[in-house]
């Protein structure tokens, strides 16, 4: 079980990195393009490889690609956009208190739809971490409640599509490795954005775009893609929807930590504070 919990640690470190990168991608590249590149590199990468180790694409139903490729359109595709677009239109410290819902939103979705309900542990657990990052977020950043309406509602549909992205793996009956999962939502990611990334292409100036941006991009499409894909799919068939849910916390946990270390933003006392109530939640389900 450890494995798994490290599993799930590692890619939700991982996502919290997206939060650096993604402001220096859309800096000056737009966002369906920049997303699409995205996944094409994942693509590219992990196409080879899942013939190399594993001889193809697995033999799943029907009703199972339709699963992944919804999976793909709710945490590739529809999770990108809100909250790309929804960051433009509030405050970050804002858009942190909305997603900090992320854990209680899993552990809500599991329970309703994949009847599993939580454990008085588990629920004290996602109390804690959804606790931590609202310290994160509201104390903060000083607290803000004046975000646009429209601005916050793109961030509460963001937190559902990654929430449903974060659980659709578990609907899949059939055996399927990481490597095989990451692959096919690589590839059904680039489809997603593969029509208004190519208008981006034919109607944007790339000339001035520094470097800084197509690094960015080859970043997200590597590690943020590729290995937080691969940690997750490998973490989130061993537990429970609940106990998968905690682990969500770390990722903004993880946003405010490499801010401050990448982009110098100075942290406050209640940032610890924060880290210890996330940190406290996942120690609290751990067995």
């Amino acid at each position: 079980m450890f494995k798994a919990y490290l599993n799930l640690t590692m890619a939700m470190v991982i996502v919290g990195s997206s939060v650096v990168a993604g402001k220096i991608m859309i800096d000056q590249l737009p966002i369906f393009f920049a997303s699409a590149l995205r996944f094409l590199i994942a693509s590219l990468l992990m196409v080879p490889i899942l013939y190399f180790r594993e001889g193809g694409l697995p033999q799943l139903s029907r009703r199972s690609w339709c699963i992944l490729c919804v999976q793909a359109l709710c945490g590739s595709f529809l999770f990108t956009v809100l909250m790309l677009f929804g960051l433009t239109m509030i405050s970050p410290a804002s858009a942190g208190i909305i997603t900090s819902t992320t854990p209680a939103c899993m552990g809500i979705i599991g329970w309703i739809l994949l009847k599993e309900r939580p454990s008085g542990r588990t629920l004290a657990g996602i109390f804690l971490s959804v606790a931590g990052v609202m310290v994160l977020n509201i104390l903060g950043e000083g607290g803000a409640f004046g975000a646009s309406f429209l601005g916050s509602l793109l961030m509460v549909g963001a937190v559902a599509s990654e929430s449903l992205f974060l659980l659709f793996r578990k609907w899949v009956p059939e055996p399927l490795s990481p490597i095989a999962a990451t692959t096919i939502i690589s590839l059904f990611g680039f489809l997603w954005f593969l029509p208004a990334g190519l208008y981006q292409f034919f109607t944007h100036d790339y000339s001035v775009v520094a470097i800084g941006p197509w690094l960015a991009v080859v970043y997200y499409g590597v590690v943020v893609t590729v290995l937080a894909y691969l940690f997750w799919f490998a973490g989130i068939v061993s537990v429970s929807s609940s106990v998968a849910s905690v682990f969500t916390g770390v990722m903004p946990l993880s946003a405010v930590c490499l801010s401050a270390l990448i982009l110098g933003e100075q942290l406050q006392f209640s940032h610890f504070i924060g880290c210890t109530c996330v940190l406290g939640g996942i120690a609290l389900i751990s067995d």
